[in-house]
């Protein structure tokens, strides 16, 4: 049974080329799993060589692992040369300069690498380029092939390494749109090959050079590095809703330096809260927390990021659940239906597609239950805006889903709401009959203003006649 999908390894369509001699008790097939860095995939091979083995006559079993390989994100057409063989881009986003987004980008991907995958890695930090200082790739210079013009990729470790600082500059003093430009090239245009995961570290901000990656390229999904600080969380709200007008879901958050350990006593020495409410309030599913390690800055300083240098070690340990729910979360993206909501403005409804289910809410009903800090005071709980300040007629001009998790609704009155799919589910439910009382009784007082008023314009024109 897969946990992500809900579903046996026969229904998720896993096993392939199955061959069965009863003669001789043979059974032979192979495990084809969405991706070769499944994190539960000695799991699988165990429980199907275990249930098989179990059934009277069979003598001998025989399973070969194997993996989907990469498939094009996004049509022949749309693709880029240099990443039609990429199966996913991962962006590493914080959109606050400072609370180790490239420390968790680089140790991201080579994670990923030894969970299997195969990696690559695009700093594209222009103004200040990290990779070159994290990872020590020989030679540390990117090449171009001179017959199809492409970048070569060095490599370190098994990763694929691309970063402007390769390319013999340092950091660069340009303006914006050049940046923008040169991003998109070092992107697009390198030759990744064929590719698992593709990890971009996106610079700090929500401007010109966040906006043209997003528009260029099919982001199968985000990861958000934040800090425990108030301050933290303010700017990546901002990243979040970003990604959601560009339809790149959020998959897990990371709260960077949260902790430190003396004497087996936890100290906080920022503070605590930035990550929950994240979670809280945009309704992502994973949330990691990375204590502050002397060994982990230092790896990096080093040129060997610290997955590598200590793989085994506490630190390469949380890294291994950031990758496993990122492998996790992009194939329940990939595979399962995305839950969705929609308005139907002849019902003056919001239908909610969850998990199959399928119901009816009130728009003013789930405007006035919003949890977010905007609505509701993080320290004492009091609501801050009043319910009846909310018309019972509101619609919403735009919806735009949070992965499978949430959805950004933006309201007639201009109020921007992340709605948490778990929030929907707990509100009461509209039936039809319901509907069109409410129908019925919005729609009443017009009935009646035009009565009067076309009961005024004829009396008014029987007034004329005589």
């Amino acid at each position: 049974m897969d946990p992500d999908f809900g579903m046996d390894i026969v229904q998720c369509g896993f096993v392939k080329d199955l061959n069965v001699n009863q003669l001789n008790g043979l059974v032979k097939f192979r495990l084809e799993l969405t991706t070769p860095a499944c994190p539960i995939k000695d799991e699988f091979e165990r429980k199907a060589n275990s249930v098989v083995m179990a059934l009277s006559w069979v003598q001998q079993v025989d399973v070969k692992m194997d993996a989907v390989p990469p498939r094009p994100i996004q049509s022949e057409q749309d693709r880029p040369q240099g990443l039609r063989s990429v199966a996913h881009v991962i962006a590493v986003s914080s959109c606050k300069g400072g609370v180790g987004k490239s420390t968790t980008a680089v140790n991201l991907a080579y994670t990923l690498a030894q969970m299997g995958a195969r990696v690559g890695i695009l700093d594209a930090d222009i103004y200040g380029p990290s990779l070159p200082t994290m990872v020590k790739p020989d030679p540390p210079v990117l090449q171009m092939d001179p017959e199809t013009k492409a970048i070569m990729p060095p490599q370190f470790e098994g990763v694929k390494v691309v970063s402007f600082g390769f390319a013999g500059q340092g950091s660069a003093i340009m303006r914006g749109p050049m940046v923008s430009g040169v991003v998109t090239q070092l992107l697009t245009t390198t030759d990744w090959g064929e590719l698992d995961y593709l990890v971009v570290d996106f610079p700090p901000g929500t401007g010109d050079i966040q906006l043209t990656l997003c528009q260029s390229v099919a982001f199968s999904a985000a990861v958000i590095v934040t800090t425990p600080q108030k301050l933290a969380f303010i700017d990546v709200a901002k990243g979040i809703r970003m990604f959601a007008r560009l339809a790149v879901p959020c998959v897990a958050v990371v709260e960077n330096m949260s902790y430190f350990e003396v004497d087996g006593v936890r100290h906080l020495p920022f503070g605590a809260g930035s990550g929950d409410r994240i979670v809280r309030d945009f309704g992502l599913p994973n949330l990691i927390r990375f204590p502050i390690v002397a060994d982990l800055s230092a790896a990096g300083d080093g040129g060997r990021p610290l997955v590598v240098a200590d793989p085994m070690g506490a630190v390469a340990q949380q890294f291994m659940t950031l990758g496993a729910a990122v492998v996790q979360e992009v194939a329940k993206l990939k595979l399962n239906p995305r839950n969705s909501v929609r308005y139907d403005a002849e019902r003056h409804a919001l239908v909610v597609d969850l998990e199959g289910r399928n119901f009816l809410l009130d728009p003013a009903h789930v405007r006035r239950n919003d949890t977010s800090a905007a609505s509701i005071n993080e320290w004492t709980g009091e609501k801050l805006n009043r319910s009846d300040n909310i018309s019972d007629d509101i619609q919403p001009d735009t919806i735009a889903p949070l992965g499978n998790y949430a959805v950004q609704i933006l309201w007639q009155d201009g109020f921007n709401q992340v709605a948490p799919f778990d929030l929907l589910d707990s509100l009461e439910q509209l039936n039809l009959d319901e509907r069109q009382i409410r129908l019925d009784a919005l729609t009443l007082p017009v009935q009646e203003e035009a009565s009067s008023a076309a009961q005024k314009i004829l009396s008014m024109a029987g007034s004329s006649k005589q």
